[in-house]
């Protein structure tokens, strides 16, 4: 596969306080970034996420760490030409219309005239706003300005796309609208780079992470090599049995509406839960083992650090 973004040793800090005090917020971050993946950049507030993403567009200079974007120096027009970006707080001009202000940032980019207007109205129509082309930003709510954030992203049509929390301060709803975009995005042949602290979601779309703790890389790889498919305990829910019957064979976690909902560690005791309730005339509702998530693997990370 060809790599898109490689960094290596990647360090940075800032003066900070009234007596400056440098502050080291990049420990020598090294990564890289294979074309057509999602790839997830996770880490607790204040880790160097958005520090990280910083230094890679440009925006400000590290001490010290090479960064590459296709191949060129991180801050050649060359490697700057096929990138989109949706920072994490941006500030848009919110008395422009969606169509507006789409119009307005490809002022920044080469774009023939003709086909300008046909690549706003598609932008708007993948983001699900072509219905509030003429409404001004003003009057959207948190969800909308993240799409008409991530349209602006995808003016130049990005080889790269840098996503910093895009799912952050969303409705349920909105982050699968989100994440269904992400993954249009990598249909398409694009590579993204997503910074957030929204396990979940990157667990269902994200092809590799990188886990960021106080400004070092402490985990990184492949979902599927970095989670354990082991299983760690398995949930039973069942009614109609004495709930006391499974004490010596599993934790209880709960009693609602007539059913009981268990926790069983050891494989040998599920079978036996099983048979108890099949003898005591009870129902079985669920059994559900539970394997190591990402929000496990993230969390003994942190708790180590």
């Amino acid at each position: 596969m060809t790599t898109v973004l490689t960094i290596k040793d990647l360090h940075k800090s800032f003066n900070i306080g009234f007596i400056p005090k440098k502050r080291k917020i990049l420990k020598g971050i090294s990564l890289s970034v294979e074309q057509g993946e999602i790839f997830g950049y996770l880490g607790p507030n204040g880790a160097g996420k958005t520090t990280t993403i910083k230094c890679i567009l440009g925006l400000i200079l590290p001490q010290k760490g090479k960064i590459e974007i296709f191949g060129n120096p991180h801050l050649a027009l060359k490697a700057k030409e096929k990138i989109g970006f949706l920072p994490e707080n941006p500030y848009f001009y919110d008395h422009l219309t969606a169509s507006e202000f789409l119009d307005f940032y490809s002022q920044l980019y080469v774009m023939d005239k003709n086909k300008k207007e046909e690549k706003i109205k598609n932008l708007l129509q993948l983001v699900g706003l072509e219905q509030s082309a003429g409404l001004q930003l003003r009057k959207f709510s948190r969800g909308m300005m993240q799409r008409i954030g991530l349209a602006q992203a995808l003016l130049n049509d990005p080889s790269l796309v840098f996503l910093d929390e895009p799912l952050g301060g969303l409705d349920p709803v909105g982050r699968k609208e989100i994440r269904d975009i992400i993954a249009r995005l990598k249909e398409e042949g694009k590579t993204v780079f997503l910074c957030s602290h929204i396990l979940q979601d990157i667990e269902m779309i994200c092809d590799r992470v990188a886990i960021i703790v106080n400004g070092k890389i402490i985990n990184q790889g492949a979902l599927q090599d970095l989670i354990s498919e082991k299983t760690h305990f398995t949930e039973v829910v069942f009614s109609g049995v004495d709930p006391r019957e499974f004490e010596s064979l599993a934790e209880r976690l709960s009693d609602q509406s007539g059913r009981t909902l268990l926790k069983v560690f050891e494989e040998e005791n599920v079978q036996k839960v099983l048979e108890l309730i099949q003898s005591k005339k009870g129902k079985l509702h669920s059994l559900i083992p539970r394997t190591e998530t990402l929000e496990d693997l993230f969390m003994e990370v942190v708790k180590q650090k």
